[in-house]
This record gives structure tokens, C-alpha cells and sequence, in this order.
């Protein structure tokens, strides 16, 4: 029986399309996540629908991927699942996760997350992942422990938002052969 990386128990992992537009749209503008990334406007439609059109979903092309996280049970949209700043030379990424509220704690992260880095690793032949975590964000460090992940160190004042700097935990996770 053929093995695909991207289909779980409880998640599938999907490319983008058109018909995510409104719900990236709500994400992306969503200004209770600006903290976690490095964006601090929101993003037009034009701008996300021309992003969904150049995206080749090739991270060798695109030095990114984003991928759809899919409840299999009724092919809901429940979040994304990331790999930025791809450094093809070094064979590293950053990994990135974003689940709608209304869906979390339902284990959706964790296997997306283990299904991204399962692909990347043994499919990409990536050799290691960086995910970059608030200190005080339990739920995620916990989720990226779960996949294996470990805390490296800590980015003092790496994040500025709410009008204060954030101490950020630095996590990484090596393929090993």
C-alpha cells in the first residue's frame, strides 16, 4: 500500500485554492496573530489572491510552503501549516502553524505538524526546522515538543507587540538518518 505524507487520522494536508481566499482573508487580518509574525497590516484580497496565483507550491521555487489543514471527517478548513525562510544550500526552515479557534485542542496541530515534518524530512530530504515560540505560550511549546522539537534558547526581546518587547523560545529539530 502506497504511504502519502499528507493524510492523517484526523487531518489531510492540501495546497492552496481559490476557494481559500475569504478564509486566508480572515486569518491573515486577524489581528490577534500579528504578534506571532512579522506582518503589522492587513492584507488585501487583491494581494492574497495574487499571492494563492503565484504560489507554484514548490519550496524549492517559492523558498515557502504553505499548506491547507483539512478535517477529514468533513474537508473543513481548520488552519495552515508552514515552511518559510527555505534555505535550499542548508537544507533548513522555519516551520509556522495556524489553527482557526474554534478548532484547536482537538489534536489537529499535532498531527499536521508531525505530517509537515514527516514530508519535509523524509520526502525533501530537509535536514533540520526552526520554529520560533513566545515564552509564554505553553500550548504551542508543548505542540512543537510533541513533534519533537527542542528548546535551543531564548530571542530576548525578539518580538514587539502590545506595546512591549516579547522574550521568544528558539526550537529546532534535526532529521536524523
Amino acid at each position: 500500500m502506497s504511504r502519502s505524507y499528507f493524510e492523517g487520522t484526523l487531518v489531510r494536508l492540501r495546497p492552496m485554492e481559490p476557494e481559500d481566499l475569504d478564509l486566508l482573508y480572515r486569518m491573515e487580518n486577524d489581528p490577534e496573530t500579528w504578534d506571532v509574525s512579522n506582518f503589522s497590516v492587513p492584507y488585501s484580497r487583491y494581494v492574497l489572491k495574487q499571492y494563492i496565483e503565484d504560489s507554484q507550491c514548490d519550496m524549492f521555487a517559492d523558498k515557502q510552503l504553505r499548506l491547507m489543514i483539512v478535517r477529514r471527517t468533513d474537508d473543513v478548513v481548520v488552519g495552515t501549516v508552514d515552511v518559510t525562510d527555505f534555505a535550499p544550500m542548508h537544507r533548513r526552515g522555519e516551520v509556522g502553524i495556524a489553527v482557526r479557534k474554534e478548532f484547536r485542542g482537538n489534536g489537529y496541530a499535532g498531527e499536521a505538524l508531525t505530517l509537515m515534518c514527516d514530508y519535509l524530512f523524509r520526502f525533501l530530504f530537509v535536514h533540520q526546522l526552526t520554529a520560533h515560540v513566545a515564552v509564554d505560550n505553553e500550548a504551542s511549546r508543548r505542540l512543537f515538543a510533541g513533534a519533537g522539537f527542542v528548546e535551543c534558547g531564548v530571542l530576548k526581546e525578539w518580538w514587539f507587540a502590545g506595546g512591549r518587547y516579547r522574550d521568544v523560545v528558539l526550537l529546532q529539530r534535526l532529521h536524523k538518518v
